[in-house]
């Protein structure tokens, strides 16, 4: 049940004000049709993040034990810092957007999320926590618990939440996972 918590509370705040999350708000504006946009986030997150904590699982089966509390702790520590820099949407001019709300969604969802801070916290999430189901479910909730208000709520609540704020949190709590692992390994 910590892996679901942690996976599912890190991600959702580290979505806020993410590229992803920036994507969802261009995405409904573009099509206007939000359960072909929510289905297309659910299964692009899926795939990804399951592919992200199978790796996190695996490379954590090859890191001696004794250096994988530090190794996720330094991890940790980077997606903290990495949460302090804004995002861009880039999804202007993309040759998916003919493919329909749902097709585009998936696979601009997907490709969005490679080398993304949620999916490399996944990754980390999964080494840290060896429920790697639990991981992949809880980062795919969090993804929809951040991106499902943009989608129904659009630009009013883009125009209402201070993303600062939400980075500085999601920043927080990344550092509190770092300084929880490190207390593990100690204790």
């Amino acid at each position: 049940m910590d892996a679901f918590l942690a996976s599912t509370i890190a991600v959702a705040i580290a979505e806020i004000g993410d590229k992803t999350q920036l994507l969802s708000l261009f995405l409904v504006a573009r099509y206007a049709q939000r359960l072909p946009i929510i289905l297309g986030i659910f299964i692009a997150t899926v795939l990804n993040h399951a592919l992200s904590a199978w790796l996190g699982a695996w490379v954590a089966e090859w890191i001696p034990d004794q250096w994988l509390p530090w190794i996720l702790a330094v991890s940790f520590m980077a997606i903290a810092l990495w949460l302090l820099i804004p995002d861009k949407d880039d999804s202007e001019d993309s040759r998916f957007l003919g493919m329909g709300a749902f097709m585009a969604t998936t696979v601009m969802f997907f490709i969005a999320e490679i080398g993304d801070k949620t999916q490399v916290a996944t990754v980390v999430l999964a080494a840290r926590y060896p429920e790697t189901l639990w991981v992949i479910i809880g980062t795919t909730v969090g993804m929809l618990l951040a991106n499902i208000p943009v989608i129904m709520a659009g630009k009013w609540l883009m125009d209402r939440l201070p993303l600062a704020t939400a980075r500085l949190g999601a920043s927080i709590l990344f550092v509190l996972l770092a300084i929880a692992t490190v207390w593990a390994a100690l204790v």
